[in-house]
């Protein structure tokens, strides 16, 4: 949880109002060609630079444009990333990937961003972002190298513009049609099915791209297979985030993970059989061995069912049967069964404020008169609430430390109460200790299997839960596999 949040955060639709702008929402939309593999303190690496032979670019307006989408874009996502090893392999990477491509002539900067999600990004003028969380989810070279492929093939094809033109002449006429022909209805009907044919478009381009980047994957040498492999990673690594349970959303950017694993499946097989290209995994594993994994502790981090925050000073503990996960503007947590859900995040409250009032401004649903109550937690002001919604029961707490104001909210499907959970929930909540002052991330480590055992491997990883299922993922392997002795995988150590 990095700062101060003024929304509410969507947990599968859960909670009301909005959650704080993105980091792509703060983008121009017609310059980020978005999260094509769609979940900290600046470093001074500089990012990768892959120079071609082509004559230097004169400065533009639209370039300087750019320059400060980059800055917020890498600010948006924790900074760069102070890993010079997988900084160099993205470098070379991408060196021998343009090299294999339909514009050679094109000049790329390749940029390490320092956060968990799995994400890679492309602005039209050949900058291209790749988090350390998708470098710690790719099992070997040709992967990390199909999804820079992907967003090289987004920037030879122009997508940006061509998107950006597209929604320009949609607005252009829904605004003619409901301002100067006067007609509101057949405007916003107009500009309905400008949002359809978007959608429709962007998955054109997403499939446009997988094609040209397993081609440009296969001409350059590497295993065209490997897109194909990533994207079943990357669908398998959704499926352990604790809030993955999304609304079906039918206006959604992207085709859905199988249909691309389908299509780019089908691409290599028109190249040749498995087997063909090379996927460098040793040079892979060497790059990413202590590669930092999982939460910059400076925004806080999970560890078991405690979430503690050295920045903040403040630490917290779940119920048992929750599964937390921090992101930058919040802390959320789930059971199994998604019938529990929890939300913690900082909020702003004016100076004198009362805490009842801090909870009303924030939550737009109604409360029950009955459930308000004021009282201290752990010698800490704080107000609570109940807000009885159509399918949950919330249960809130806005809870003052010193000058900063958090809030604590826990749901139950249904018109169960979840209050008894949630008092213990809120009753933990207060200052760290010592001990948990100075917080080392978690690193992947590179080692070598003693036994075919996969379970053995897993009991030495580091993660708050899942341990089997996420030592399985981090190495592309599939449940029951036998690990080849001598053989090095990636673990998760403190």
């Amino acid at each position: 949880m990095g700062g101060i949040t003024g929304g509410f955060f969507r947990a599968a639709g859960l909670f009301p109002r909005r959650f704080a702008a993105s980091c792509a929402a703060a983008l121009s939309a017609s310059l980020i060609l978005g999260a094509c593999v769609a979940d900290q303190s600046v470093a001074t690496v500089q990012p990768a630079v892959v120079r071609v032979p082509v004559e230097a670019p004169r400065t533009t307006g639209r370039e300087r444009v750019s320059d400060a989408d980059h800055l917020k874009l890498v600010a948006s996502f924790g900074g760069e990333a102070r890993a010079p090893n997988v900084t160099r392999m993205l470098t070379e990477v991408t060196d021998r990937l343009v090299k294999a491509s339909d514009r050679p002539d094109q000049t790329y900067v390749v940029t390490l961003l320092d956060s968990p999600v799995v994400n890679a990004f492309a602005l039209p003028n050949g900058r291209l972002y790749v988090t350390r969380g998708l470098v710690a989810l790719a099992s070997d070279t040709s992967e990390v190298a199909a999804v820079l492929a992907h967003e090289m093939a987004h920037v030879t094809l122009n997508h940006a513009t061509a998107r950006s033109e597209l929604e320009l002449r949609s607005q252009l006429v829904s605004r003619v049609v409901r301002d100067v022909l006067n007609d509101p209805d057949t405007g916003a009907q107009l500009q309905n099915q400008s949002r359809f044919a978007l959608a429709r478009f962007s998955r054109e381009q997403e499939l446009e791209a997988d094609a040209t980047g397993v081609r440009t994957l296969a001409k350059a040498g590497y295993d065209p297979f490997a897109a194909g492999r990533f994207l079943t990673a990357l669908n398998r690594s959704t499926g352990l985030k604790a809030n993955s349970a999304t609304e079906p959303d039918m206006l959604a950017t992207h085709p859905g993970t199988a249909e691309r694993v389908t299509q780019v499946t089908r691409a290599a097989r028109r190249i040749g059989a498995p087997g063909i290209g090379t996927d460098d995994r040793a040079g892979y594993l060497a790059a990413v061995d202590g590669l930092a994994y999982g939460d910059n502790p400076r925004d806080g981090a999970v560890r078991g069912h405690r979430f503690i925050h050295p920045g903040l000073g403040i630490a917290f503990e779940v119920p048992e049967g929750f599964t937390l996960e921090n992101t930058r503007s919040a802390v959320l947590g789930t059971t199994p069964d998604g019938n529990r859900r929890l939300l913690f995040d900082q909020i702003e409250a004016k100076d004198g404020q009362p805490l009842d009032a801090v909870l009303k401004a924030s939550w737009n649903d109604a409360f029950d008169p009955a459930g308000f109550e004021s009282r201290d937690v752990a010698g800490h002001p704080a107000a609570f609430a109940l807000s009885r919604g159509k399918d949950w029961t919330f249960r809130l707490a806005a809870i003052r430390i010193g000058d900063s104001t958090y809030r604590m909210i826990m749901a139950a499907k249904g018109a169960t109460d979840p209050d008894p959970a949630f008092r213990r929930w809120t009753a933990s909540l207060g200052a760290i200790g010592p001990e948990e002052a100075v917080l080392r991330p978690l690193r992947l480590q590179v080692v070598q299997a003693t036994s075919p055992s996969a379970e053995e491997l897993a009991r030495r990883m580091a993660v708050p839960d899942r341990a089997l299922e996420r030592f399985l993922v981090l190495n592309g392997l599939e449940r029951g596999a036998p690990l080849v002795p001598g053989r090095s995988y990636k673990i998760v150590t403190e």
